[in-house]
């Protein structure tokens, strides 16, 4: 799993969870914000994510 370099608004973690599971980046944003008017880590576990997952390799071609 990667974060996305092309579906980034902040740090790309929604990004790359909607391109690892197939869906559109903007129902994962959505589920995210709805998700943190629930009692929980959740916005702790998105900067866990963002600084242990990788971005994405760039795709130049050379």
């Amino acid at each position: 799993m990667h974060r996305s370099r092309e579906h980034r608004m902040i740090a790309g973690v929604c990004g790359g969870i909607a391109e690892r599971f197939g869906m559109p980046p903007t129902v994962v944003r959505l589920l995210f914000l709805l998700s943190c008017l629930l009692p929980g880590p959740q916005f702790v576990i998105y900067l866990i994510m963002w600084v242990f997952i990788p971005v994405a390799p760039s795709r130049t071609h050379y």
